[in-house]
């Protein structure tokens, strides 16, 4: 009997197949009495089923079969939003990935994007209305997807999961970039994560070091939606503050003359706390509610910003809807809608907006937006 919490191990130590190896399902067990005969047993009904989809898309081995097609997936579904970024100026676009988890996701963006630019050339040799010559081929068929490795990580760490204390010194000093690779101030440079949590990398080191490339415009692709809410079911994101997302929509909130609903939201999040955990409701999904996605985008590139940077930069995140389409078995998505699973993460998600609120004392004095 052979156990491990993902595939890929089992697989590459025992040189199986997919299909040799057998998923435990919810409620079951799996047993072995003295005699070393194994069985499973369903020893609870199983029910409804809310798998963390974040897991799939940053935490999980890559190299599982099903996984790596959900990244891919994740990728090509952010296509069409990445060409109006760049205004479908693909000829003048060069396409990376940073960091090495992103890999796969990048890989299905640009396989769309091929298949949008083939969809381009077909409808230039239909337009001839004749038989396209070598040289018409040649004009048609020698611009291609622009790829290219950009960033370096040099250091085998993951910042996401470092202590805060070290958190912004590690991140100055993770990258390096290809000098050399994109024409200073005429091209755009995408490139694609699988996540921003707390922009803390982005900031203290993927946008400052990329800017030294002069691109004409910088388009950050996340291939997660925005992370909006903290977790408490295995990855202990529990200061909801932490989130680069929250911050923004906090800003906007203050910029807009509304800091009045932070304050009812706060009320109503004490109130909540009286009832029944089963009869509570996330209070705090009305931070957000004022905004649409782009909106709290816009305000993140300003809260990343650095001085010296003036590159013109844009943030391009998953949808939710994408995020369904791409990984389908995994529905618990309450990272990005706040949608619990559990009454307990419900409670969870009040009680941090309050910890929040008392601890920066936001409605008395300026919020630090961004971690120094």
């Amino acid at each position: 009997m052979v156990l491990a919490s993902e595939r890929p191990v089992i697989q590459t130590a025992f040189n199986l197949a997919v299909e040799d190896i057998r998923e435990l399902n919810p409620g079951e067990a799996i047993m072995m009495n003295q005699k070393g005969e194994m069985r499973l047993k369903q020893i609870i009904p199983a029910g409804e089923q809310k798998a963390c989809s974040f897991e799939r898309i940053y935490f999980s081995r890559g190299s599982d079969r099903d996984i790596y097609r959900e990244r891919k997936a994740l990728g090509r579904q952010l296509v069409r939003p990445i060409l109006q970024a760049i205004e479908g100026n693909l000829d003048h676009t060069v396409f990376s990935y940073i960091p090495n988890t992103a890999e796969a996701a990048f890989f299905g963006m640009t396989e769309g994007l091929d298949d949008y630019k083939n969809g381009q050339r077909m409808e230039r040799i239909l337009a001839l209305g004749h038989a396209p010559s070598a040289d018409e081929l040649r004009g048609i068929f020698g611009d291609h997807v622009r790829r290219e490795k950009v960033a370096w990580k040099d250091i085998k760490l993951r910042t996401f999961i470092t202590e805060s204390n070290t958190r912004n010194d590690l991140a100055a000093h993770v990258y390096d970039i290809t000098y050399g690779c994109l024409n200073e101030h005429t091209d755009n440079l995408v490139v694609i994560d699988d996540s921003i949590v707390r922009g803390t990398t982005l900031r203290e080191s993927i946008i400052r070091i990329l800017s030294r490339l002069n691109p004409k415009r910088l388009v950050i692709v996340s291939s997660a939606p925005q992370i909006r809410y903290p977790d408490w079911y295995g990855i202990d994101i529990s200061r909801i503050q932490e989130f680069i997302a929250f911050r923004a929509a906090i800003a906007l909130l203050r910029e807009q003359g509304m800091t009045a609903m932070i304050q009812d939201v706060y009320q109503e999040c004490i109130a909540q706390l009286r009832l029944p955990k089963t009869e509570m409701r996330n209070a705090v999904k009305r931070i957000y509610e004022p905004f649409t996605p782009e909106q709290i985008s816009a305000r993140m590139v300003e809260l990343l910003r650095i001085p010296s940077v003036t590159t013109d930069i844009r943030i391009v995140f998953q949808t939710i809807e994408g995020l369904h389409h791409a990984c389908p078995g995994h529905s618990g998505d309450w990272y990005f809608t706040g949608d619990y699973p559990t009454p307990g993460g419900v409670k969870k998600v009040n009680e941090a907006f309050i910890d929040f609120i008392d601890e920066s004392k936001i409605l008395n004095q300026p919020l630090p937006l961004c971690e120094k």
